[in-house]
């Protein structure tokens, strides 16, 4: 095993993990993309810390019943000991590099760990294509350059897959008859992108972004470059901006279905929003919730025809068309309340529920780069028909480029289009 890493059993764990001064201890699985890219990591990382702290792996699908011992019940995770005893907290799925080393620093005194910071050689990768972002966009455009034998690396701030990977059924990609899970179908993308030959820099932090000189930064150390780049960052759940609002994000409002709707169980929630996000995952909801309450600014939706049909087919869900919320307050676990005003006449109401999902639009994931590049009036890129920007060698995928129609499958064109320009265009 490469790096400073002993591999155990859990007959080992007294002996080898609590018998140690420091150690951290690493729960992974085979097929896991999430611990694939924490081992990219973990062996550097135990090279650095390795005379210090003792790293260790165990395979957590031969130890289930002592993973479970633990409360281990994903992969990866990390556990983090000092003399014996769990220390700080723990550390699942994509785990970035410099959490992992924030966690390994608190288990040794300030001044060694200042050193070992200091001890960082940079790094200088170079590659002909560099992605930055691995949702559809970046992951198509990954396979049509790592096919046409063009060295490429893809980098993401998370686990490749994008927005798609939190959407619950995807019933319209084509060559799937039935409804896909979105974590498959991204999986899938990202599999077959990975085994074409592109290089992957996963659950990264980017430091910088050089756009002119075609460089990224990544977690502080290593710098690649590229000659040809592709901004495939795609967008973000919008944020409404009212009070309350940040306050409770996470903690009684929500923007993703798929990730928290099996919370809300015989539950009461409200959800913001009447375009496709809203009536689909919605109906989703619908799944666990007990009642749902949609509040629209509009008089109608805008979701499409056979979402609305399936919402106001379902008992569970009522409406207020022509309604926006004001403000959110929360008053206890799973108590909040939405203010809402009436847009017809002004006037405001409080509504009591156990929760609130926001499905309002998107907005493009553009912060830090380049202020030079050419955008619309909504912030979004602004390219010709191959994908280029207004910076020559600068290329935008997806739904961070300005279009009429934000779906997986126009994200996947505008991948193949930037690949295949860029193939051609070099020697």
């Amino acid at each position: 095993m490469a790096g400073k890493i002993t591999e155990i059993e859990a007959k080992d764990y007294e002996e080898h993990v609590l018998g140690a001064e420091r150690a951290v201890l690493d729960f992974y699985s085979t097929e896991c993309p999430p611990c694939e890219a924490l081992a990219a990591k973990y062996e550097p990382v135990s090279e650095l810390y390795g005379d210090d702290i003792s790293f260790f792996k165990i395979f957590r699908q031969e130890n289930r019943e002592f993973a479970e011992s633990l409360g281990v019940t994903a992969s990866p995770t990390l556990i983090f000991y000092k003399n014996g005893k769990e220390t700080g907290s723990r550390l699942s799925g994509g785990i970035r590099r410099s959490d992992l080393t924030d966690r390994l620093d608190c288990l040794l005194p300030e001044a060694r760990a200042k050193e070992i910071r200091e001890s960082i050689q940079p790094v200088k990768t170079g590659c002909q294509a560099l992605i930055l972002g691995g949702g559809p966009a970046g992951l198509t455009a990954g396979l049509y350059l790592a096919q046409a034998r063009v060295d490429t690396i893809l980098v993401d701030t998370a686990l490749p897959g994008g927005y798609v990977s939190r959407t619950h059924q995807v019933s319209n990609y084509p060559g799937f008859i039935e409804p896909q899970q979105g974590v498959m179908l991204a999986h899938y993308m990202s599999e077959q992108t990975k085994a074409a030959g592109v290089a992957y820099r996963a659950a990264v932090d980017v430091t910088s972004v050089d756009l002119d000189k075609k460089e990224v930064l990544i977690d502080g150390f290593e710098t690649i470059k590229a000659r040809k780049i592709i901004i495939a960052t795609g967008s973000s759940p919008r944020p409404l901006g009212l009070e309350g609002e940040k306050e409770f994000a996470g903690n009684g409002i929500s923007y993703c279905a798929t990730c928290d709707a099996k919370y809300y169980e015989g539950k009461d929630v409200i959800v913001i929003g009447g375009g496709n996000s809203a009536i689909e995952e919605a109906l989703f909801i619908a799944k666990f919730a007990r009642s749902i309450t949609i509040v629209h600014q509009f008089a109608e939706l805008q979701a499409n025809k056979e979402a609305q049909e399936k919402a106001f087919a379902d008992n569970r869900i009522t409406f207020m068309f022509e309604h926006e919320p004001r403000a959110f307050r929360k008053h206890g676990t799973m108590d909040m309340e939405v203010v809402v005003e009436d847009l017809k006449t002004g006037g405001r109401k409080s509504l009591r529920t156990n929760g609130v999902f926001v499905f309002v639009g998107f907005i493009p994931n553009l912060s830090g780069f380049d202020p030079r590049l050419s955008k619309d009036q909504w912030g979004y890129l602004v390219t010709d028909g191959e994908m280029q920007t207004n910076i020559e060698g600068v290329y935008a995928a997806g739904d961070v480029r300005t279009k009429t129609y934000r779906q997986i499958t126009t994200a996947v064109a505008d991948g193949t289009i930037a690949a295949i320009s860029i193939s051609r265009g070099l020697p």
